[in-house]
């Protein structure tokens, strides 16, 4: 469904170029859940716009259901739903009245806007508010509200850009439950950029990308795996003294250690023939507590980008 290649973008300005995307490739197969990890300034946005035709690639190509979309951007974009950041419904008109004037916009007939209208505002949980202006609605209801104006023209992908940046976590599990609703309902491929562990953790696959480079690539449970099969976290009171003997037994562990005041964490590391326990037997400082975990997204974006990924909730209970 989208395949990129070597894939980079520009800017160029009076006190030297920028660089938003770098030479980056990945392909999404028909039907797939597909998420760009990465903080805010990774890259993400711009990619989207140009998968879009909003920007033109500085260089390499990009093909959307096999159309090249610098050469077909019109065909391009009506096998497309989008969902941007910033809001873009009109808040004066009803819950209808947006969905009717996109259909008008994209040529679908009538009968056609009222079918798949209703079902759509019926999947996504607003069948009862069609007939109330958009300015009444919660964040939440907007961004469902966007979701369905996304599929009216029956799109085979739908991208969606950061659509629950700003929501509460009550209304952000109410809009992944419908997406992920629809998505079981109607049938088609999602393209997702977050900087949220848990909206990414829940996709086919991930690609995560910091500094316009994708640096990682794979099922959320095999970037998991490689990075290790268990997390160890070390509560000490000298903290600094721990790490320094880590990297001193421990190379392969160098930028994969993470501390937080007293509290160290760092994957066991590979190719040593040894148990978290004998590891903590064979530590010179004394522990006042340790815990033994799976590694998460987290832990895996820290190992290949060498930090933690900003603005990141940790609500509990909330899952896409």
């Amino acid at each position: 469904m989208i395949e990129a290649r070597h894939l980079s973008k520009v800017y160029k300005a009076r006190k030297g170029d920028r660089t938003a995307v770098d030479d980056i490739s990945f392909s999404v197969g028909e039907g797939e859940f597909f998420s760009f990890l990465g903080p805010n300034g990774a890259g993400k946005t711009t990619t989207i716009q140009m998968m879009v035709a909003l920007l033109k690639p500085t260089k390499g190509t990009i093909t959307i259901d096999s159309l090249d979309v610098v050469a077909s951007p019109h065909e391009v974009r009506q096998r497309i739903g989008i969902i941007f950041q910033d809001p873009s419904l009109d808040d004066r008109l009803t819950a209808w009245e947006n969905l009717e004037f996109h259909g008008r916009l994209y040529g679908i007939d009538a009968e056609s806007r009222r079918t798949r209208g209703n079902f759509l505002l019926e999947v996504l949980g607003l069948a009862d508010r069609k007939d109330d202006l958009v300015r009444t609605f919660s964040g939440g209801m907007k961004r469902r509200l966007e979701i369905a104006r996304g599929l009216l023209h029956a799109p085979r992908l739908l991208i969606l850009d950061e659509p629950t940046l700003g929501l509460d976590p009550h209304s952000r599990r109410s809009v992944w439950e419908h997406i992920h609703r629809v998505r079981k309902e109607v049938g088609m491929t999602v393209f997702l950029t977050t900087h949220y562990l848990e909206e990414a953790d829940s996709s086919d696959r991930v690609a995560i990308i910091n500094g316009g480079k994708i640096v990682a690539e794979g099922t959320p449970d095999r970037l998991k795996k490689d990075l290790s099969s268990e997390m160890l976290t070390l509560e000490t009171n000298t903290p600094e003294k721990v790490v320094t003997y880590l990297l001193e037994s421990y190379p392969k562990l160098s930028g994969m250690i993470r501390k937080e005041e007293e509290i160290v964490s760092f994957p066991m590391p590979s190719g040593e023939a040894l148990s978290p326990w004998d590891l903590l037997r064979a530590l010179p400082f004394p522990i006042r507590e340790a815990s033994v975990r799976r590694p998460n997204l987290d832990d895996v974006f820290i190992h290949y980008t060498g930090s933690e990924l900003k603005g990141q909730t940790s609500e509990k209970g909330v899952r896409p």
